[in-house]
């Protein structure tokens, strides 16, 4: 494997560490948090509003209210409705061939006159299913009505104090009973051929032909450790203005009415008057005037029955959810979208818009399932997502700081040391040269190494002065010292003769002896070029012509170029002069081929057939793609 290719997978392994590891342990934290229940009220609200959204459905014609609402009441307490107009009632809607009849009022104890009446009208008639209480208190049915006559209205309540399942049947003392909705929806079903069964996939469920009703359990879509006594069942409420056709008393009385509006149909009688409080409450639903969030008991029953029916007959879905397992790795799955958000983007910006993106995608794929019978986790997916897609960025953007920060440190001890090497090492070079050769005599020997001391001690002086100006502006400057500073935005065909001029005014022994003098600096495309590489290509010229300065013995002839070529920069240095043959790489040559790597290009330091040195760095005028 090439060593670019394994640094740049071990950069992205330790890039995803470091992301990954704290997105883990968010999507933890919120999968606990989830399993304690303290996003339950955050999912109910969701749902709610997910329900009330939904596209308006046609009425459902199969069911009639009836409603007694406040001319037919004079008080709650004094029901003006006596038995005996009850039983008219009844009688009345029997002429017009009701499937079935449903009576959603208490009627445990006579009210006279009348009573002798409504019992002959109840053993009359098998197609009236009475109400009764089974929790907390009983509250039997009319003793003239037969245990298949009888359904139970009551309700679990949500902790919030809203309704959101249905209770279809539960043990009592008596055995099991049966709501009034299931009994009402039996029957009329029954006229279709299809029969009240067990579930099959769960044995336990209510099952209408194929059709098994999902039965609610204590961990059930957004709900935790709740109480799922009895057959209940998740209300997929009717949405709509209009609902179910409702009619009163008075419009039955004056005959306001279409008489096949009640023909085999489900006619469920209740109460619509507001002052009696016959009230249950949720949210999924318009509420009625001026009852914010609460709807008439009678509309419950219709629309647990109307669920049933039309799942049955009108493939209407029922509302179902995923096994535990499923939902953990649906909240999994988005919070890695997160990190994968995170780590692709890099920018608090695209990411907020990416996040943002994302998030609508989920509320509107979370709400079509929801339309389509499903109901999935909203919220813990939507923390995690955001938390992830934005933490992990802000981590990352940390994470870059730091690294740019220990480049930028690097960068500038490269900097100082390379200030060093083309500067007080080359003169204390010489320095050891001069004691080393001892050419001269001893009388000459002093002042010249005096010379050297005094321009040691400058450059190291110098060295401070670059340490005051180098972080003024660090990214796009370079120091060279004699107070000159390069402006690394320049053209780079400036910028290199700058270099050029600066390093050749330098008092190195070997550029007294050059007679002839080249130099072309080409105009070059500098768009694949960033600062950095330019700043490298500037240094890589003042280490060339120092090294001439200082090796290449006897020179007469210095040649620099930069021009194109097929394809190819080429930044090279010639000189005629003796040179050092060494197989031991400097500091330099090192930074050179660094350099070349950088580039996507290649470095050579040859020597000549008769004499002379040829120092060369290419890079392509397109550089190459890195291999991420």
């Amino acid at each position: 494997m090439k060593p670019e290719l394994w640094r740049t997978i071990k950069e992205e392994i330790y890039i995803w560490r470091v992301s990954t590891l704290p997105g883990i342990a968010v999507i933890g934290l919120v999968m606990i948090a989830r399993l304690t229940g303290l996003m339950q009220s955050l999912e109910w609200l969701a749902f709610d509003n997910f329900l009330r959204l939904r596209p308006d459905e046609p009425r459902d014609e199969q069911i009639v209210i009836v409603g007694i609402n406040e001319d037919d009441i004079s008080t709650c307490t004094d029901f003006s409705l006596s038995e005996h107009d009850l039983a008219q009632l009844l009688l009345k809607l029997q002429t017009y061939k009701p499937r079935v009849i449903g009576l959603d009022i208490y009627q445990d104890l006579p009210v006279n006159p009348g009573h002798t009446e409504l019992v002959t009208v109840f053993q009359s008639f098998k197609n009236l299913i009475g109400t009764e209480r089974v929790l907390p208190d009983e509250i039997v049915s009319p003793p003239a009505l037969s245990t298949e006559q009888a359904g139970f209205a009551d309700q679990i309540i949500d902790s919030d104090g809203k309704l959101r399942c249905s209770l279809l049947s539960t043990p009592t003392s008596k055995g099991y009973k049966s709501s009034l909705s299931l009994s009402l929806a039996a029957v009329y079903l029954g006229h279709h051929g299809i029969s009240i069964e067990n579930g099959i996939r769960d044995h336990a469920a209510i099952r209408f032909g194929k059709t098994e009703i999902p039965r609610f359990f204590a961990n059930y879509g957004g709900y935790i450790r709740t109480d799922a006594g009895g057959v209940q069942v998740l209300l997929n409420f009717r949405s709509g203005r209009e609902k179910f056709r409702t009619l009163s008393l008075y419009d039955l009385k004056s005959d306001k009415f279409n008489p096949d509006w009640i023909r085999d149909r489900i006619v469920i009688i209740g109460i619509t008057s507001p002052s009696c409080k016959d009230l249950i409450t949720t949210s999924a639903i318009e509420s009625i005037e001026p009852a914010p969030e609460r709807v008439y008991r009678v509309e419950i029953q219709a629309h647990a029955v109307s669920q049933i029916i039309s799942a049955v007959l009108n493939s209407r879905p029922l509302l179902n959810t995923w096994q535990d397992g499923w939902e953990y790795i649906w909240i999994l799955a988005w919070g890695l979208v997160g990190i994968a958000i995170a780590r692709l983007t890099q920018s608090p910006l695209i990411s907020l818009l990416v996040v943002g993106v994302a998030s609508c995608s989920l509320l509107v794929f979370c709400y079509l399932l929801l339309t389509w019978g499903w109901w999935v986790p909203l919220i813990p997916t939507l923390v995690v997502l955001t938390l992830n897609g934005m933490k992990i960025t802000a981590l990352y953007q940390y994470d870059q700081a730091l690294r740019s920060g220990i480049r930028a440190r690097e960068a500038l001890i490269e900097r100082i040391f390379a200030k060093i090497h083309n500067g007080p090492l080359q003169s204390l070079a010489k320095v050891l040269k001069l004691f080393r050769d001892k050419d001269l005599p001893m009388n000459d020997l002093l002042p010249e190494l005096e010379k050297e001391l005094e321009k040691l001690n400058h450059e190291l002086r110098g060295i401070y002065e670059f340490l005051q100006r180098e972080p003024i502006d660090e990214e796009t400057s370079l120091y060279l010292g004699k107070n000159l500073v390069l402006n690394l935005r320049d053209p780079l065909h400036e910028i290199l003769y700058q270099v050029y001029n600066s390093t050749l005014e330098r008092e190195f022994p070997c550029f007294k002896t050059i007679k002839v003098k080249i130099r072309a600096f080409e105009p070059l495309n500098e768009r694949a070029l960033n600062i950095e590489e330019k700043q490298g290509l500037c240094l890589f010229l003042e280490e060339a012509l120092c090294n001439v300065g200082k090796h290449a013995t006897g020179v007469t002839r210095l040649e620099v170029t930069c021009s194109s070529s097929e394809g190819w920069y080429t930044l090279s240095i010639i000189d005629d002069g003796l040179g050092v043959n060494s197989s031991r790489e400097g500091w330099g040559t090192q930074q050179f081929r660094n350099l070349a790597r950088q580039l996507k290009g290649k470095f050579r330091r040859v020597p000549l057939s008769l004499k002379g040195t040829l120092c060369e760095l290419s890079w392509p005028i397109v550089k190459k793609s890195s291999y991420f």
